[in-house]
Parts: structure tokens; sequence; C-alpha cells
């Protein structure tokens, strides 16, 4: 680390503290040459999080697409924002707790599933008609009853 005015090496940590909940430090620094107080912040590197799509072709795991495709389910719905930035953390978090580097498409639409069936009904069945592909209204039909039941399907797909 160098200071950011004299690019001198003799750096020293005044204050630390967690920030982003716990997902970067916050450090104000000293230079010990020429006093100047600057900060930094360090965040977990996390390794990058490839998705294998169905017909075998992969690509980064994209936090705005998922976000995106949420918004899309979750329109004209009460949902907030925030609590759609919630369900993408905790699907992105239980996608690197798995330890995997790549991932399935269907474990992800799994997951986002299982976090709809809980956030929104109406958003859960917008979300399951595209996924599932329905073919015919009776399938959609079904995927409602179970709604209505309160037995989703969560896990149609080997995870």
């Amino acid at each position: 680390m160098k200071c950011t005015q004299c690019q001198s090496e003799d750096i020293k940590v005044i204050e630390s503290r967690d920030v982003a909940g716990g997902q970067a430090i916050r450090r104000r620094r000293m230079c010990n040459g020429c006093e100047h107080r600057f900060t930094t912040y360090e965040r977990l590197e996390r390794p990058q999080l490839i998705v294998v799509k169905n017909d075998g072709t992969r690509e980064l795991f994209n936090r705005a697409k998922l976000l995106a495709g949420l918004y899309r389910a979750c329109e004209k719905t009460p949902v907030t924002s925030l609590e759609l930035e919630q369900v993408v953390d905790a699907i992105e978090q239980e996608l690197y707790a798995c330890g995997e580097s790549e991932v399935k498409s269907t474990r992800v639409g799994e997951l986002v599933m299982d976090q709809l069936a809980r956030l929104n009904e109406v958003a859960y069945v917008r979300f399951a008609s595209v996924y599932r592909r329905f073919k015919d209204i009776a399938s959609f039909e079904q995927e409602v009853s179970l709604v209505k039941q309160g037995k989703h399907r969560v896990t149609e797909a080997k995870i």
C-alpha cells in the first residue's frame, strides 16, 4: 500500500470497521511520512461462477440478469426492490456456498422458484410459466392449484 500523496510505503491503519453487511472492511489509513489520511476498502474476492445452460453452453453468473428476470416476474406486485435484492443475495450466497465453480442453470432456476414461492404467489406463477415452459392450460392450472395448496414444486430437476 502506498500513500496517495507522496507514494511512501510507510502507512499505518488508524481505524477499521465492517461495512456492506460484513462483506467489506473500511480502513482509515495515515501516511507516516506526510501525515495524509485516506480510506481504503477491502472486499472478499470470490471466484467467478459459471452457469451451465441446458444446451451445454457456459456463461458467467450475471447478478443483473437474474435481478432483471425477477423484476419482470414481480411487475405490478407489491414486491419491493429491496426484497428482490435480498432474494438475489440469498440465491448468490447459496450458489457460492455449494463450493462448485460451475452450476447448472436448473439449479439457479429452482432456487429462484423456491424464493419466489415464499415471496409472492403471482410472481412465482409468472416465473414458473416461463421456466417450466407450460405446454397447455392444464399444466398451468395444475401449478396454480399446487400454489393454492401451498405445495409448489421446488426440486423437480435433479439439483
